[in-house]
């Protein structure tokens, strides 16, 4: 055991790159230099709120590390509500967008600089975000999936620069939803529970014409619907019997009845009291 050997850590490293920097200064130097520090200053700001610290800042990237795997996610998807937030009152044509990479993984402590894949994955994983986007590695997804109220779009393995090919996910943010080729899995099933219940609808359709007539004959007076199936009953028993047609005479002594019953139970208030 030597002093000078290298020092590991396992750590959370986020690192955020300008989209088009080059393009933004050369349209506007000044202009962008005062965003590009307004923002560094709002993102060393969110950074120190999740308990992370910054470890670089060179060129238009900010590195920054964090032991909790839950807040460097949740620091990423803050950076870039607040840059949204204030790049929506900008006058500007090309507004300063930010892509972000975040990576669980071993590095190599020196001093307060840390180096290694750790660092270098991160790094490749924010070249595959959109503008204003996040992409985690699977190290990081394992972790978080769970546990944070956001979306995640698998990407697969994508081909990186000096780096193995390993599983991202996309963060999906403030409502945007990523490749149309990925589904929830609630939406994903939603056709097959569509289905399953037109087929359910199918086998009940042969008795809803009986679900019609139960329901009109209970919006009838209780003796016209009890003579009505009544007469229907007599009906059956004729037709299925197949003798001479008889069931005339006692279905029209059973209507006449009933009329006779509604006529009598509907004189005017009048008349009753003149009999009693």
């Amino acid at each position: 055991m030597t002093d000078d050997k290298v020092k590991r850590r396992l750590t959370t490293v986020l690192c955020a790159d300008v989209y088009g920097y080059s393009r933004l200064m050369e349209a506007d130097e000044t202009g962008t230099l005062e965003t590009l520090r307004r923002y560094r200053t709002a993102i060393a700001r969110l950074v120190e709120r999740h308990d992370g610290r910054i470890v670089n800042t060179w060129g238009d990237a900010v590195i920054a590390e964090f032991t909790s795997v839950v807040e460097a996610v949740q620091c990423a998807v803050e950076i870039q509500q607040e840059i949204s937030n204030q790049g929506s009152g900008a006058s500007q044509a090309n507004p300063m967008q930010f892509r972000i990479g975040i990576n669980l993984g071993d590095v190599m402590v020196d001093g307060t600089d840390i180096y290694g894949d750790g660092v270098n994955i991160a790094s490749r994983l924010q070249e595959l975000a959109e503008p204003g986007g996040v992409v985690i590695s699977s190290s990081v997804y394992d972790q978080v999936h769970n546990k944070l109220s956001v979306g995640f779009d698998c990407l697969g393995q994508r081909p990186m620069k000096n780096i193995a090919p390993l599983t991202s996910y996309r963060l999906t943010l403030g409502g945007r939803t990523a490749a149309p080729e990925s589904f929830p899995l609630e939406e994903s099933a939603a056709p097959s529970e569509r289905s399953r219940a037109a087929r359910i609808e199918d086998r009940r359709a042969p008795s809803s014409s009986t679900n019609v007539v139960s329901d009109w004959l209970t919006k009838l007076p209780r003796p016209v619907a009890a003579a009505l199936t009544v007469s229907a009953f007599l009906i059956l028993i004729n037709l299925f019997t197949g003798h001479k047609i008889w069931f005339h005479w006692p279905v029209a002594a059973i209507l006449f009845a009933v009329v006779l019953r509604m006529v009598l139970g509907h004189r005017p208030e009048s008349d009753r009291e003149g009999q009693r």
